[in-house]
């Protein structure tokens, strides 16, 4: 296990997004969807919306029949996508994609897909389609040994999820073998727009900068321009998925939905810049 007590540094796409914003003196925006939703061929587009609105770097979802961490509304979007048949090769196409539209892309997939299909093929495909990187929310640090070999060896970042109940502990180990930046999840449980950020999400970013000087970004539960001004004013990463999920179900016009993501994000955007 002295695997665990290595700290890495990789420069990558998400490294140098993070040295541009922290420039600027502003967070990141980072929209998550699913691939294969609302279609496989409608995904790329409600992307594109989102780069258009403002955001910085985007985070593919491969979708799971058991989503331990996501709340209703991304199952939701997850059990559709699945209905649509997508599979991993879905996935790394839509990241192909998303890589040609010069912003970084990361997937967040649980452990058991990818190792279905196989951690150092998966890692392979990903090197050289240009992803950014991978986060992994239910793959502990124990068992990553060989997968955060791989992620060097591809330069892939290895992004780890923590939580408001991880100990110090483990803050430290978790934080040392992540690169390109540290998940923080604003509450324990599962995802979804909130009306309000949990307040543990302050506390946890400042744990965290107790171990590591890597960016952090915050993810479960900004839905609004306000939240992410709120959250940006602490963390250097604002994750947004279940907000831009909820105006695609919400709208059967297509091209309304693409407005609503669009003008969505820019809100967003607004917020993430609107601090100093």
């Amino acid at each position: 296990m002295g695997f665990l007590n290595l700290r890495i540094e990789l420069n990558t796409k998400l490294s140098e997004l993070f040295a541009k914003t922290k420039a600027e003196k502003r967070a990141a925006l980072i929209g998550y969807l699913p691939a294969g939703f609302p279609s496989k061929l409608e995904s790329i587009e409600f992307i594109k919306a989102m780069i258009d609105g403002g955001v910085d770097a985007v985070e593919v979802g491969f979708p799971y029949s058991d989503p331990v961490m996501d709340g209703p509304i991304i199952q939701q979007a997850s059990e559709i996508s699945l209905h649509n048949k997508t599979k991993a090769e879905d996935v790394l196409s839509l990241q192909a994609d998303v890589a040609k539209l010069n912003v970084p892309a990361v997937v967040m997939s649980y452990w058991n897909p990818i190792e279905r299909y196989g951690s150092d093929k998966f890692l392979t495909k990903m090197k050289s389609i240009n992803g950014a990187g991978v986060i992994t929310p239910d793959l502990t640090i124990d068992e990553s040994e060989d997968w955060i070999t791989d992620c060097r060896k591809t330069e892939m970042d290895s992004i780890f999820v923590v939580a408001p109940n991880t100990s110090d502990e483990r803050l430290a180990q978790v934080t040392k073998l992540c690169t390109g930046f540290i998940y923080a999840a604003s509450i324990m449980g599962v995802t979804g727009t909130r009306t309000s950020v949990s307040s543990q999400a302050k506390d946890l970013v400042t744990r965290i900068r107790k171990f590591s000087n890597l960016p952090v970004a915050v993810g479960l539960g900004v839905s609004n321009r306000e939240q992410a001004k709120e959250v940006a004013q602490y963390a250097d990463g604002v994750i947004v998925g279940s907000a831009f999920i909820k105006l695609i179900l919400a709208n059967t016009d297509k091209q309304k939905a693409l407005a609503d993501v669009k003008q969505l994000a820019q809100q967003l955007s607004e917020g993430v810049r609107s601090v100093g």
